[in-house]
């Protein structure tokens, strides 16, 4: 089955399940509920005297006890009831709707593709939760790919959400992208917006399977819908390349759920919904969330260095075959052995050795290497790493320091100055590319100016620029320095075309729009 990413909202074809069966099962649900609930409330555990007394008495006494029965399994759903309107209306204040205009290819049928590629205007609907009362909202790195405006439409109390909401009404405001992780597909957003209600992240509580939860967003546009479900799995890993793991549950999630929240019965998030598995691309009970605990991390990250900073021991590992069991005579036929130790390393120090079979990490169970990547993600700096080895048929446990993993996005920021740095009318801080960085990002342009990252203070639309990017061309003048790209800019006027060649990622492209 494919991925499908819930960011965009689409046609999504009828359910195929009578809507009598659905509405069918779940009041037989409910009423177990309720009669569980009289069961517990005091109801006789022995027969009374009348209903000792004959057939014709015993028929009475059940009639009065069906009689009874109603009235004691209403006021039960009607207390179920009260409780769910209570949690909805405390959760729903912090979901916001995220409404993302850009560009991209438009989608054609089968039958009518042609070698041209035709580039629209596209708009897109997504949710968010804000995180922070002074304005910034978690969501999904996909529900702002490729933005050129990213706006936010605070949500509207839960009365005034019956009827259809008249556009004034609405409080829409201009977001900025503080900076974004493709690889657990979450972004963090800023509005100029205070005193707002938030979602807390840091829950105490963690999730098990069949847990009751319900998801809040925007599926299909239609902002603050709720949703109720369970939590199918814990830890489910629908990629196997990938090392995170997620929440799984059958609480429906469609297209504009991605970024909303999973929640407990407490309101507690429990995780940020991102995507479904699904054949038709409508929810078919299989939906995942991004576990809070990853989403925390990733929202301090963002907030205080634009990026993510991970950890590491100073050591790799792969994952042991039967051959490589064999030929190395290693004690085990499956699992993950070490393969290389850096010698200057923290896990050198510790004593950690090549060959040495990983039993755990941080007290988890370690079978697989996406396991020890997922246990080493989340691991705090200032924390040693507790590893449990097998070296020989002898265990052992090892307390491996745990330092900062760099990459050339630390080097780079490390070099700002922000009063040399800000080119204002592209909105963006940037620095002159020097040797030092050349050999550290491996360019196929060798000058340049790199961005750093966009100015959150200037109001303006988005470029399109990403922290990284290399600029080597401003319309026909070449970009190789702060001072040539500044000139170039000076020279335009307002509703000029500018046309900017960028290498991101190891490829060359054009990023375009008109100068403000």
């Amino acid at each position: 089955m494919p991925l499908i990413p819930r960011g965009n909202v689409g046609c999504v074809p009828a359910a195929t399940t009578p809507a009598g069966v659905v509405i069918l099962c779940a009041l037989c649900v409910l009423s177990g509920v309720a009669q569980n609930a009289f069961a517990q409330s005091g109801a006789p555990s022995t027969p009374s005297a009348a209903a000792r007394k004959g057939p014709a008495d015993k028929n009475s006494g059940k009639a009065k006890a069906s009689e009874a029965r109603p009235a004691d399994a209403g006021d039960t759903l009607e207390k179920l009831n009260t409780a769910l309107e209570s949690l909805a209306a405390r959760v729903s204040p912090a979901v916001v709707q995220i409404l993302v205009t850009g560009y991209g290819p438009l989608r054609e049928r089968d039958d009518e593709r042609s070698q041209t590629a035709y580039i629209v205007r596209q708009k897109a609907v997504g949710s968010g939760v804000i995180v922070d009362s002074s304005g910034y909202i978690m969501t999904n790195a996909h529900v702002v790919e490729g933005a050129q405006r990213i706006r936010v439409a605070l949500p509207l109390p839960m009365g005034d959400s019956a009827g259809q909401v008249p556009i004034g009404k609405r409080r829409i405001l201009e977001a900025r992208l503080i900076g974004q992780h493709k690889e657990t597909d979450l972004a963090l957003l800023k509005i100029d917006e205070t005193d707002l209600p938030t979602l807390p992240l840091a829950s105490q509580q963690r999730a098990h399977v069949g847990q009751l939860v319900f998801a809040i967003g925007s599926p299909e546009g239609l902002q603050n819908s709720v949703t109720m479900g369970v939590v199918s799995a814990i830890a489910r890993q629908p990629d196997p390349a990938k090392s995170l793991t997620y929440l799984q549950t059958d609480a429906p999630i469609n297209p504009g759920n991605s970024g909303g929240p999973l929640v407990d019965t407490n309101g507690g998030v429990l995780g940020i919904n991102t995507f479904i598995l699904s054949q038709g691309g409508g929810s078919e009970g299989l939906g995942f969330a991004i576990p809070a605990r990853v989403v925390d991390f990733v929202y301090r990250s963002l907030r205080k260095y634009g990026h993510v900073h991970r950890v590491e021991i100073g050591a790799a590992a792969q994952e042991i075959t039967p051959t490589l069991a064999e030929g190395l005579h290693l004690p085990k036929h499956w699992g993950v052995v070490v393969d290389d130790v850096k010698p200057d390393g923290p896990a050198a120090a510790a004593g950690l050795q090549i060959q040495d079979i990983i039993l755990s990490a941080d007290d988890r169970r370690i079978e697989t290497l996406s396991s020890l990547s997922a246990a080493l993600y989340l691991h705090r700096l200032d924390q040693v790493v507790k590893l449990e080895i097998l070296r020989g048929n002898e265990k052992r446990t090892l307390y491996v320091p745990a330092i900062e993993q760099h990459d050339h996005m630390d080097a780079i920021l490390d070099s700002v100055n922000p009063e040399n740095s800000l080119i204002s009318p592209l909105g963006v801080l940037a620095i002159d590319l020097t040797d030092e960085l050349r050999s550290k990002l491996a360019l196929r342009i060798p000058s340049g100016v790199v961005v750093v990252g966009r100015a959150a203070d200037l109001i303006l639309p988005d470029t399109g620029l990403q922290a990284g990017d290399i600029i080597h061309q401003l319309n026909s003048t070449s970009i190789d320095s702060m001072d040539t790209l500044r000139a170039a800019v000076r020279a335009l006027k307002t509703g000029d075309p500018v046309v900017l060649q960028v290498e991101r990622d190891g490829g060359l492209l054009y990023v375009s729009f008109e100068m403000e």
